[in-house]
C-alpha cells in the first residue's frame, strides 16, 4: 500500500493517548483537519472500496482487525489483510476509536493497493463530538471514508420510508435553543429491514455516503464490505 497519504500516522501513533483526557484533546485538535467539502469518489468507480472491523477478545486484552478491499464496479473481493495487537485503551463510550485504530491501521497498511474509499464500521461526523472512527480514520490516512453504523447511537431519526433506498435524517437536537443538526442519515438498505446509519468521515459528502453504501448493500441489510471484513476479523481472532 502507498503509505504517501498518511499523515501524522507515525507521530500520532507515538504519542498514542492513554487515558480520557488525552484523548479528548487528540479529538479536539485531530477534528479541524476533516474535509467536509469533496464529495468523493462516485459510486462504481475504477479502484477498491475498503471495509474495516475489529473483534476483541476481553480475557486476553487482545483486538483483531481486517481490511478487506472490494473492486468499487464488481464487489468482487481483490485483497484483504488483518492484525492483531494488544488493547491499549480503555473502553469509554465516544472514545472507541482509540482502542482500533492502531491495529486497523496496521491493517490498512498491509494492503498491495491504496483505497479509493474505506468504509467503516461505526461513525463519523454522527458522533457526540463529531469525531468518530470514520473521522478519526480518514484524517490519519488522508483517505476518503464513510461510516455505516447498526444503531443511531445518541440520535434522532424518524424512520425511513419503507423501500430499499429510503432515508430519514439523523439528528442531533442539541440545546433548546439550537436548532436540530442532520449528522447522518438512516437509510433503508433493503426492504422490510432495519435502516443502517450512514455518516460522513473525511472526503466524502452525505449523498455520495448514502449512494456507496446502497450500491455495497445490493443483497443484504449491511453493506458487503462490512460483512466480509467482520467474518475475517473474526477468523484472524480465532487463530491469535
Amino acid at each position: 500500500m502507498d503509505t504517501s497519504g498518511i499523515i501524522s500516522r507515525d507521530d500520532e501513533l507515538r504519542h498514542w493517548p492513554t487515558d480520557e483526557a488525552g484523548a479528548r484533546a487528540v479529538q479536539d485538535r485531530l477534528r479541524t483537519r476533516v474535509r467536509l467539502d469533496e464529495p468523493g469518489p462516485e459510486p462504481g468507480f475504477e479502484g477498491t472500496v475498503v471495509g474495516v472491523d475489529v473483534a476483541y477478545d476481553d480475557a486476553r486484552d487482545v483486538v483483531a482487525a481486517a481490511a478487506v478491499a472490494l473492486d468499487a464496479r464488481t464487489l468482487a473481493v481483490v485483497d484483504e489483510a488483518t492484525a492483531v495487537g494488544p488493547v491499549s485503551f480503555p473502553y469509554i463510550p465516544g472514545l472507541l476509536a482509540f482502542r482500533e485504530i492502531p491495529t486497523v491501521l496496521d491493517a490498512l497498511a498491509r494492503l498491495a493497493r491504496t483505497p479509493g474509499l474505506v468504509v467503516c464500521d461505526g461513525y463519523g461526523l454522527a458522533h457526540p463530538r463529531r469525531f468518530g472512527l470514520a473521522s478519526h480514520l480518514g484524517v490519519l490516512t488522508g483517505l476518503p471514508t464513510i461510516g455505516v453504523a447498526k444503531n443511531p447511537f445518541t440520535f434522532r431519526y424518524a424512520p425511513p420510508g419503507p423501500e430499499r433506498g429510503d432515508t430519514s435524517p439523523l439528528l442531533d437536537d442539541g440545546t433548546s435553543t439550537e436548532e436540530p443538526e442532520e449528522v447522518g442519515r438512516a437509510l433503508r438498505t433493503q426492504r422490510g429491514v432495519k435502516p443502517v446509519f450512514v455518516s460522513v468521515g473525511h472526503r466524502v459528502d452525505l449523498d455520495r455516503a448514502c449512494a456507496h453504501t446502497l450500491r455495497l448493500a445490493a443483497s443484504y441489510r449491511l453493506p458487503e464490505t462490512t460483512r466480509a471484513a467482520d467474518s475475517l476479523c473474526r477468523r484472524a481472532l480465532a487463530g491469535a
